[in-house]
């Protein structure tokens, strides 16, 4: 008997889905307490891997049983939901800085990375292993979504070592290389749906962050952030799915900015050439829906991320709806998809709610996209 989400891979998946999710899944205790002895030298790199290939099993099924056509491996292998695939690309490495990143109420745990010599895809990146077994975990009972950083993230203030590449358009190039090599790489391990995770081109559009440091303004950042975006994307295969996920930050249910899309919705939102953007709606910190007119009509789905996973209440119905109405006066209602905001743990510490309310909370989605889109 044929699969039909197998045989539909073969084509073209239309993705992102009505239900869909951003990534990250809450590290069961298991796995902190693996790492836990790792550290200590109580279990060996084997054996802890062990452990996460059982939990990531786990959760494979969970999601495929509450009703989504799309998984993912819930970043159990990370410890962040960026430096992980960062520093495992040739010119990077990771280093523990002085402080975390500031958010709202919180300074994260410190951890980065930092431009060592000249960038280039790394052929035994951790990650390619860590696709082929999640690939042979979901056996094609669902479409494995690959989750990595934009690599707009490549851009943030402190990573580029300017004595290595004093241009920051030949450090651009060379990201968008790597990036392009990396595609390639995902695709003929048989992914077809990737997802870049983007906090730098979010932050573009917040009025909490100046950028303007005499050198290079905020237009000028907005149309390089388009360029290596599209850059990354020519001559992707036709039926690789590539969105983007713009995020304000989630670090044990925190944030770290605010402010609308508006400002960098005219040049990304109408020219980024990804298959759908999954975009942060569940505060008032991410403004109106108004700055989707510039989604083009036909273009990019719009993933509209109405349901937190910062908290695991589980948000009005009638609301949502209402919501999803609102936003379908800019984009249409069959270019319009639901999810959360962002990832129930961007880091291995997740964020404070429940696994049972995690899971309570997707099935919910799955269940109110039925409603309001018959699929």
């Amino acid at each position: 008997m044929t699969n039909p989400i197998a045989e539909t891979a073969k084509t073209v998946v239309k993705v992102p889905f009505k239900a869909d999710h951003v990534g990250s899944l809450l590290r069961p205790e298991s796995i902190h307490q693996a790492r836990k002895d790792f550290k200590e030298g109580v279990i060996s790199s084997e054996q802890l891997r062990e452990i996460e290939t059982t939990e990531i099993k786990r959760i494979v099924d969970k999601q495929i049983e509450v009703g989504l056509k799309a998984v993912t491996d819930g970043e159990f292998r990370r410890t962040f939901w960026h430096t992980d695939f960062m520093a495992g690309i040739n010119g990077f490495e990771g280093y523990t800085p002085d402080h975390g990143y500031r958010f709202k109420n919180v300074e994260t745990e410190a951890y980065d990375v930092r431009n060592t010599g000249k960038i280039s895809f790394n052929e035994n990146h951790p990650f390619i292993q860590d696709f082929i077994e999640f690939k042979e975990i979901v056996a094609g009972r669902a479409i494995p979504k690959l989750t990595i950083p934009s690599p707009n993230q490549f851009f943030n203030e402190g990573i580029r070592d300017v004595s290595i590449y004093p241009d920051l358009e030949d450090y651009a190039k060379d990201v968008i290389q790597a990036y392009r090599d990396a595609f390639q790489t995902f695709y003929a391990l048989g992914a077809r749906y990737i997802q870049i995770d983007d906090v730098y081109i979010a932050g573009l559009s917040s009025p909490d962050i100046p950028f303007n440091d005499g050198q290079y303004n905020r237009e000028y950042l907005i149309d390089l952030a388009l360029r290596v975006a599209n850059g990354v994307l020519e001559g992707k295969p036709e039926d690789l799915t590539v969105t983007t996920h713009l995020c304000r930050g989630n670090y044990q249910s925190d944030w770290a900015f605010e402010g609308s899309y508006a400002l960098i919705a005219p040049t990304l939102f109408a020219k980024e050439r990804v298959d759908g953007f999954f975009l942060e709606y569940d505060d008032d910190r991410s403004g109106s829906f108004q700055p989707l007119e510039h989604i083009p009509a036909g273009g990019p789905r719009v993933v509209l991320g109405v349901f937190t996973s910062k908290n695991g209440e589980l948000e009005d119905k009638d609301v949502i709806k209402t919501r999803v109405a609102e936003a379908s006066k800019y984009v249409p209602l069959d270019q319009l998809c639901i999810s959360p905001q962002c990832g129930f743990a961007s880091t291995h510490h997740g964020n404070k709610l429940t696994e049972e309310q995690q899971w309570e909370k997707l099935r919910y989605i799955v269940e109110v996209s039925e409603e309001i889109f018959g699929e």
